[in-house]
């Protein structure tokens, strides 16, 4: 593996947005064993307890992090486990991770919250929906996204602007 790929990135981005609100409540989409084997599983995990146990705990602690700015000193443990090799192949010099099944999934989103921090610190956001959960990866020149999705805030936040205005407008 790349140090980081746009699939770790994705996978981080997966992770974090297993938290949506739902009818006005917050629905945990990894509480549930089978949906939790079934989400890891679709992402080359392998889908057991254990997994689910380490990709809770590393999205809780990122999704803190990100939210208000706490330091990731929860994942001090996650962070020692994790064991990068340089490996030579095809000419090239490949990072390659060595994880146990149960970790890597959760290992993989360490580092991509990392490498982003990194690289493009305040790229990795919560919608500013004040009634979402999610959170967007800005990936635009401008960095001026604010909606994890225009089909699931965006426009819903901007249709109840505009019908504010004209209400305003009418009375």
């Amino acid at each position: 593996m790349d140090l980081v790929t746009r699939d770790d990135e994705n996978l981080l981005l997966d992770l974090l947005n297993t938290t949506p609100v739902v009818d006005g409540e917050r629905v945990d989409e990894l509480a549930d064993r089978r949906a939790a084997m079934s989400w890891a599983t679709a992402r080359d995990g392998a889908g057991s307890a254990e997994e689910t146990v380490a990709l809770r705990r590393v999205r809780d602690v990122i999704e803190r992090a990100v939210r208000d700015g706490s330091g990731p000193q929860a994942l001090a443990d996650d962070v020692e486990r994790i064991v990068l090799r340089p490996r030579v192949r095809d000419g090239a010099v490949r990072w390659e991770l060595q994880a146990s099944a149960e970790e890597r999934l959760a290992a993989r989103a360490l580092l991509a919250w990392v490498a982003i921090g990194e690289r493009d610190p305040g790229r990795l956001r919560p919608c500013a929906n004040p009634e979402c959960r999610r959170f967007l990866l800005d990936r635009s020149n401008a960095n001026t996204a604010r909606w994890c999705s225009m089909a699931l805030c965006g426009n819903r936040f901007k249709a109840r602007r505009h019908y504010q205005r004209t209400r305003v407008a009418e009375q």
